[in-house]
């Protein structure tokens, strides 16, 4: 079978944003009285959003999780975001070779909230390549590991998801787009990986490679062998 279009998660396999989002949280979590490390942070919140994890939050700092304090960590994040984001080695290049292998083909489906996708998207430059092709698990009745995002973005391509392939980094994501019905490959770099080769294959990844560079050639072994 051949691929006829790529779902691109965003934290992680576009943008190296998720040390940054995490310091931010875990310095937020410690200030309420949650005295966790960075590294617990990132094992907890690694692919799903912090309203998801409500209840410990609240357990662990005693205080509820309230909008007020959801708007300041959205402040920090994105200020950090905007000073220090920068793209996935090999991103951007791959975004635009499959760009033009799949005929524009292509979308963004994330767990993160949308202004926060679109923001860096536009950083790295490769807004153009997605247009209206993006979407946010927080716009719909469920994010990942719920297939919901993956549904929508194939959708808005016109593209059967069991002919879509999904490129994520963690075991939620992942998850998502197997439950979406796609084929998907698990993006694992060699530094400051979030899961190992072994949880993402476990999780039904079909195939892991360590290098965004590699996208179109896989891409296009792949579907020369379908």
């Amino acid at each position: 079978m051949q691929f006829e279009a790529i779902l691109f998660d965003c934290d992680g396999v576009l943008v190296d944003s998720e040390l940054i989002t995490n310091r931010v949280l875990h310095a937020m979590l410690n200030e309420a009285g949650w005295a966790l490390s960075e590294q617990d942070c990132m094992r907890i919140f690694i692919g799903k959003t912090v309203r998801s994890e409500t209840a410990r939050i609240e357990a662990e700092t005693g205080k509820p999780l309230t909008d007020a304090w959801m708007a300041e960590f959205y402040e920090r994040r994105n200020e950090r975001l905007r000073a220090e984001l920068v793209a996935i080695g090999g991103a951007v290049d791959a975004v635009r070779q499959v760009h033009a292998q799949l005929g524009g083909k292509i979308a963004v489906a994330s767990g993160a909230d949308k202004p926060k996708v679109l923001m860096q998207l536009d950083k790295v430059g490769v807004s153009a390549y997605f247009g209206e092709h993006v979407f946010s698990g927080h716009d719909l009745p469920r994010t990942k590991p719920w297939p919901d995002v993956y549904l929508a973005a194939a959708a808005s391509l016109g593209i059967a998801p069991e002919r879509c392939l999904v490129i994520e980094d963690s075991v939620p994501g992942l998850t998502a787009g197997v439950r979406a019905g796609a084929t998907v490959w698990g993006y694992c770099p060699k530094v400051n990986a979030h899961s190992t080769p072994e949880q993402l294959l476990q999780a039904g990844a079909s195939m892991v490679f360590d290098d965004m560079a590699d996208l179109h050639r896989l891409l296009a072994q792949a579907n020369q062998t379908a």
